[in-house]
């Protein structure tokens, strides 16, 4: 009899595992980067595997390329409505309905990642953007890290802001209003749009990531000079963003193994990202002979005092974004005390 029940129920126990996962239905997850640029888009495809993995496959999600369900600019609604579950995002994009997302994920002369993420985790800010997305139905799950970008590339050299005045720029996020102040247009565009603009002549310069992606992008063939340091984007945070009530339909253990996979992703994809930036830099200045730039002390500060004023128009016009930034201003301003104490600079 007891070899009987042994038997009974370690048949049931193997019966159990597939049944699990065979009821679980299939949500689409709708990418706004393409699988095919690292640390930007494919991390996405990596966690949704690594989610399935870990839920042996209770959260499946199904990543789309951009476009493949919505357009970019419609993710945020689409995920608010539950048109789709959810999204590999940057939650800079719905800066056009939420004016303060931005703070949230990337900005002019903002944290590094050990004080963004600290902000984000234990200074109030990932509650902060909770409260102001509930009403569209959305929870947010920082997911992945950008390292810093850089400034831009130019067909000229740009060596004071009057060499600005006119320009047609790609820029993406709050930066785009600071150049917009020193006289540049700057427009706001997808990654093939980027590209085809440079190579058009629709635009004459464009910031668009890192010394690893733009190489891959082939920015160098329209564009030589090659400005740093990323002033506008020093942190970057990628985001799974979920329906609301899609997330309050798993279990406690799945919104764990979310929320852990995520949590590894964004030591992962900071490590990466850290790591593979210099090799495609030296190839472009040897083989395309891009030149590369820092920025003047001089054209710093005019950078700075423009987003002086951005700030200051953006809190007077949206509450949302005054608190914002008036939280990150002053936990910024008590870890400035414990990086002097206990970092070497």
């Amino acid at each position: 009899m007891t070899r009987r029940l042994t038997l009974l129920a370690t048949a049931a126990a193997l019966v159990a595992v597939p049944l699990a996962s065979a009821g679980a239905a299939q949500m689409q997850l709708q990418s706004i980067f393409p699988k095919s640029l690292p640390l930007l888009g494919k991390p996405g495809w990596d966690v949704a595997d690594r989610i399935r993995l870990i839920t042996n496959g209770s959260v499946d999600f199904e990543v789309q390329n951009p476009g493949e369900l919505v357009s970019t600019g419609e993710v945020w609604d689409a995920v608010s409505t539950g048109a789709v579950e959810a999204s590999w995002y940057s939650i800079g994009f719905a800066e056009g309905v939420i004016p303060s997302a931005p703070l949230f994920t990337t900005f002019p002369f903002g944290p590094d990642i050990r004080e963004y993420s600290a902000w984000w985790y234990n200074g109030g800010g990932k509650e902060l953007w909770a409260e102001i997305t509930a009403p569209h139905g959305v929870t947010t799950i920082h997911c992945g890290v950008l390292v810093p970008e850089a400034s831009g590339w130019f067909r000229e050299p740009i060596e004071s802001v009057e060499d600005f005045q006119g320009i047609k720029m790609r820029f993406f996020g709050l930066g785009a209003s600071v150049m917009g102040k020193l006289g540049v247009e700057a427009q706001s565009m997808g990654v093939a749009d980027t590209v085809t603009a440079l190579n058009t002549g629709a635009i004459e310069a464009a910031e668009f990531g890192f010394p690893v992606l733009d190489e891959l992008l082939g920015l160098y063939e329209h564009a030589d000079h090659y400005y740093f340091p990323g002033w506008h984007q020093q942190t970057s945070f990628l985001s799974l963003i979920i329906n609301t009530d899609v997330w309050e339909g798993f279990s406690e253990s799945e919104q764990a193994a979310i929320e852990d996979v995520c949590a590894a992703s964004m030591m992962r994809t900071t490590a990466e990202g850290e790591a593979v930036q210099l090799a495609p830099l030296a190839k472009m200045q040897a083989e395309n002979d891009v030149q590369v730039h820092r920025w003047s002390d001089e054209m710093l500060d005019a950078f700075r005092g423009a987003w002086a004023e951005v700030v200051e128009e953006k809190s007077a016009e949206d509450a949302d974004f005054k608190r914002a930034w008036e939280s990150i201003s002053a936990f910024r301003a008590s870890y400035d005390e414990w990086e002097s104490l206990g970092y070497l600079k």
